[in-house]
């Protein structure tokens, strides 16, 4: 590989390799140390294809779980099974891994810029922008950047575009789908709520057990099914679901923060 070479976006891959490689030894312990993260189903990274694979998750921090899922696909690809032990997976880390990310969240900081360049594909949300609820039209090239990172190669993007559990799967996800026709596979995460703050940098609790379970991925028919089926069918795979809310206690949604203050509403 040349030591310039760059990937689509125009990202040096050499400084792209060292960066991850920095930040993967920095955010370790965060998931195998003052936390432990349980991992189920890494096995399934192992036979996906190189290309077209989206991953879809749900969303509790900013940071903490895209970077979580980057030491997850790199172990399980390194040959490690459901656990990040030894951190010399990220010796080679897989360089054409993306994550799906508010443009305005990623411009916001020097760490976030330098996350960016790990693997950000940034896009300009069509329904909040600076803490205001707006209305605007998707940018096409929004649309294009999230293409060629799929026919580069994994892209992860958490549907519902919002830290704040049970809120709808934004459709936009199911037309990148209906377009696209990825592999779909879906996460669900736990846990990381109440390890980190909301950026997902400062950690807020130690000894929280964080789990991260990929399932194997969705059947999908790109022709006949409707956008709201496909919405419908991410909302039930990442748990979601308002159904889910029924047999789920609140201890295992809200923050320790959200947790106190509805009980000094109580009280």
């Amino acid at each position: 590989m040349g030591l310039f070479k760059k990937n689509p976006f125009g990202h040096i891959l050499f400084l792209k390799r060292w960066l991850i490689r920095i930040l993967g030894a920095l955010t370790h312990r965060r998931f195998k140390g003052f936390n432990k993260l349980e991992i189920d189903g890494s096995e399934i990274l192992k036979n996906l294809p190189e290309s077209n694979v989206l991953f879809v998750s749900n969303h509790q921090t900013y940071f903490a779980d895209v970077v979580a899922m980057f030491h997850v696909f790199n172990a399980s690809l390194s040959g490690r099974e459901d656990n990040i032990k030894n951190i010399g997976y990220l010796w080679n880390p897989k360089l054409n891994l993306y994550f799906v990310a508010a443009k305005e969240t990623m411009q916001s900081g020097l760490l976030p810029k330098i996350l960016a360049y790990a693997g950000s594909v940034s896009i300009e949300r069509t329904w909040r922008a600076e803490g205001q609820d707006v209305n605007r039209q998707v940018k096409m090239s929004d649309v294009s950047n999230i293409k060629k990172a799929l026919d580069d190669g994994w892209v992860i993007t958490f549907p519902q575009g919002t830290t704040k559990p049970w809120k709808p799967i934004r459709r936009g996800t199911a037309h990148i789908i209906k377009r696209n026709k990825p592999l779909v596979v879906p996460i669900v995460i736990d846990g990381f709520r109440r390890s980190f703050d909301k950026k997902g940098i400062r950690i807020k609790k130690r000894g929280i057990l964080q789990s991260m379970e990929i399932k194997k991925p969705l059947d999908i028919d790109f022709e006949n099914e409707t956008i709201d089926q496909i919405v419908e069918k991410l909302e039930f795979a990442i748990e979601q679901h308002p159904s889910f809310l029924k047999v789920i206690p609140k201890e295992e949604i809200l923050s320790e923060e959200e947790l106190n203050k509805e009980r000094q509403w109580r009280y």
